[in-house]
């Protein structure tokens, strides 16, 4: 998500902090929601060996620090191994605190190109790296977005204009060549390169889509990923100008998670969470940015490219999803800024908190 700069002000910053850490204890709303157990912190001494999980390592939305909220991340972690969803501000550490060493990772993936989902992606490699800090061992891809040419009305200020996820590992470890070089011969560590590779995902040829014409073209999710575990499948969804930009569905024989990644309301978002029994979903909350001095261009960008609570109910509700976990959150601060949820789902829903694990 793209923020506008802020002007200063004493009761902004008070707003924009609340609802970090607190919200941990905050239970399921909505009808039936009296029989949802309540979330726990993610430690190594609760996350289950067994089963299907969620881990909400970060949950605030946009490239700003706002608070004591970490940047949007999450981790599916299934019979003990564990995939990444994003890599938003403090997110490596936010993984350690959880307990999801390196040499448990299976699988990374992105959403979309923002900043506020790739930022760390660079410190979680560093950080993660062969067996002096249990890190990875073995290749692992991390899967996003390729190259696509940038839409109509924006303009090249940065080359090059196309920059895709293979792209983007690649100029990462050259970035921090020297890094790698000495610590690969001193210290006795595998090669970095050899242990991430950036994987470009592949858009079916059916519907076509492309960054001007048709950017979200109604589809069926496509399977992306597939282990002994899970089976990972994508949709694009709507969260224009920028293209493409994913939602992912994991399934696995314990239950499946969906996640919308940043989108407006749209229909592949319904057909990608049916019968999940977690809808990991994005918000915003339009009343509150109406309520500050922010540029039209900004509050068009914020209403034409996310979904408002009364639209999560309405895909919710839709897809038959089992429970509603609210993550990326723009505007909203408690339980209450979700109510229009429950105008269409009566199923459980609840904000997020950092490193809260829900199990399906």
């Amino acid at each position: 998500m793209t923020t506008a700069h802020e002007k200063s002000g004493p009761s902004r910053r008070t707003i924009l902090g609340a609802g970090g850490a607190a919200a941990l204890a905050a239970p399921f709303l909505g009808a039936g929601a009296a029989s949802a157990a309540e979330p726990v912190l993610a430690s190594p001494q609760t996350v289950p060996e067994h089963g299907m999980h969620l881990i909400t390592l970060g949950t605030a939305a946009g490239p700003a620090i706002r608070g004591t909220r970490h940047g949007i991340a999450s981790a599916v972690v299934v019979d003990g191994q564990h995939y990444l969803v994003d890599f938003g501000l403090g997110m490596p550490r936010q993984a350690v605190e959880a307990g999801l060493t390196g040499n448990k990772l299976r699988q990374g993936f992105v959403t979309h190109l923002h900043s506020d989902h790739i930022s760390e992606l660079s410190a979680y490699m560093l950080y993660n790296w062969d067996t002096p800090v249990q890190g990875v061992t073995s290749r692992v891809g991390i899967m996003g977005p390729g190259r696509s040419p940038l839409p109509e009305g924006i303009r090249n200020e940065v080359s090059p204009p196309q920059t895709g996820m293979r792209d983007i590992v690649r100029n990462l470890m050259r970035a921090y060549a020297y890094d790698i070089n000495i610590r690969t011969t001193d210290e006795a560590r595998i090669p970095l390169d050899e242990l991430f590779e950036g994987v470009d995902i592949e858009l079916p040829r059916r519907p076509r889509a492309d960054p001007d014409r048709s950017p979200v073209p109604d589809m069926e999710p496509f399977t992306i990923y597939e282990d002994e575990r899970v089976r990972v499948k994508a949709t694009l969804v709507d969260h224009l100008p920028v293209f493409p930009s994913f939602g992912f569905r994991f399934e696995s024989e314990h239950g499946v998670i969906t996640f919308s990644g940043d989108t407006a309301e749209t229909p592949n978002m319904v057909a990608l969470s049916q019968d999940a029994d977690l809808l990991v979903h994005e918000v915003v909350n339009m009343d509150f940015y109406r309520d500050q001095d922010f540029t039209e261009e900004f509050l068009h960008h914020l209403e034409s490219s996310h979904t408002s609570p009364e639209g999560i109910g309405r895909i919710a509700a839709e897809a038959g999803a089992k429970k509603v976990v609210v993550s990326h959150l723009a505007g909203v601060f408690s339980n209450a800024d979700l109510a229009g949820i429950a105008e269409s789902y009566d199923g459980p829903y609840t904000l997020a908190a950092d490193r809260q694990l829900f199990s399906v």
